[in-house]
């Protein structure tokens, strides 16, 4: 199974300015590479706060929340609340036939598979914006290399990085 942590980051290196900041700041063009990465999966990984922040089940793919709130359920066959470990989430979509997930965070389920070496790339667009304070991509201190696969310039403002997880070494 291949995992991909797709991220929108500040030129100073923060996800968001708080966990329930709206993602409305990415700008069109890390919105358009976003829907065609996670439709391309068909899955998206999120935590409930991210869940919560979108606002509603994104169509055409499988919406899975990680919560600890057993209360959170849902009717929707897109739409899965659940507790289970990152390792059990990807087992069952396994099963399922799923060969790749995208994780759309926030940082502590980010922190959750990378603890769990589950990441295989990290796809970050740089938005040109400073937040001062704010969330970063994990939680916790890491020490994870890297191997840049590719830079692309995706709109006038817009990079996209595109890295691999280096594993066996973190």
């Amino acid at each position: 199974m291949k995992v991909i942590l797709l991220m929108a980051m500040t030129a100073d290196g923060l996800i968001a300015k708080n966990s329930m900041q709206p993602v409305d700041w990415t700008g069109k063009a890390d919105k358009h590479y976003f829907v065609r990465i996670t439709k391309k999966a068909g899955v998206m990984i999120m935590g409930s706060k991210t869940f919560d922040t979108i606002g509603k089940v994104l169509p055409d793919r499988k919406n899975i929340v990680m919560t600890r709130d057993k209360k959170r359920q849902s009717k929707d066959p897109d739409l899965i609340f659940t507790d289970q470990t990152p390792g059990q989430i990807l087992a069952d979509l396994t099963l399922q036939g799923f060969t790749s997930v995208t994780l759309i965070g926030g940082s502590v389920v980010n922190t959750l598979f990378i603890k769990e070496h589950l990441i295989d790339e990290i796809h970050i667009t740089i938005v040109p914006l400073f937040f001062g304070k704010g969330l970063t991509l994990f939680s916790e201190t890491l020490d994870i290399p890297l191997d840049l696969m590719d830079v692309k310039k995706i709109s006038k403002t817009h990079v996209l990085f595109k890295y691999r997880v280096i594993k066996g070494q973190v």
